[in-house]
């Protein structure tokens, strides 16, 4: 197995975003290798800022030991509608099953916000990570130029009850 694609053998702990996380969050989306190329003017304004933070459930995942406390990936849960906003891990630790438990956070958020399904418009380079997580592909969220000119996947969680 490849270090790419090894799991993660230390402590990650999932924690809620802090106002001063925000710097870092909106580095990760705007440095995400997804967006090379023709999608990088989709993100290259993009900003995650404290007020986003303080508004909708942003949760971070943090490595601990090797990865010194450093947020490996995130996610944001919007209620009203419900929504998976976004969710992005760091390039270098994709395939270690960070987003897989980022996703089982976010139901459990999500169920224990009384939620049965949400919402997600998948970026295309995405797709077959939320197929492999359980979400079912639903309709085409269709072209918003000049900021997104591309059609996009869209996808629900049904988030079960316990």
């Amino acid at each position: 197995m490849s270090s790419r694609t090894s799991p993660i053998s230390q402590p990650i702990t999932i924690r809620r975003a802090v106002a001063g996380d925000a710097k870092r969050l909106t580095r990760l989306v705007r440095g995400s290798g997804a967006y090379a190329g023709k999608y990088a003017a989709a993100v290259a304004g993009y900003r995650v800022g404290p007020d986003y933070i303080e508004t909708h459930r942003v949760f971070v995942a943090v490595g601990a030991d090797e990865y010194g406390g450093r947020v490996l990936g995130f996610y944001s849960l919007v209620l009203a509608p419900p929504e998976l906003d976004l969710l992005f891990v760091a390039d270098d630790v994709q395939g270690r099953g960070i987003g897989r438990r980022l996703v089982a956070h976010m139901q459990s958020e999500a169920r224990a916000a009384g939620l049965d399904r949400l919402k997600v418009i998948s970026h295309l380079p995405a797709e077959d990570f939320y197929h492999r997580v359980g979400a079912v592909r639903t309709g085409t969220a269709f072209a918003n130029p000049p900021a997104v000119p591309w059609n996009r996947p869209e996808f629900e969680f049904r988030i079960p009850s316990e």
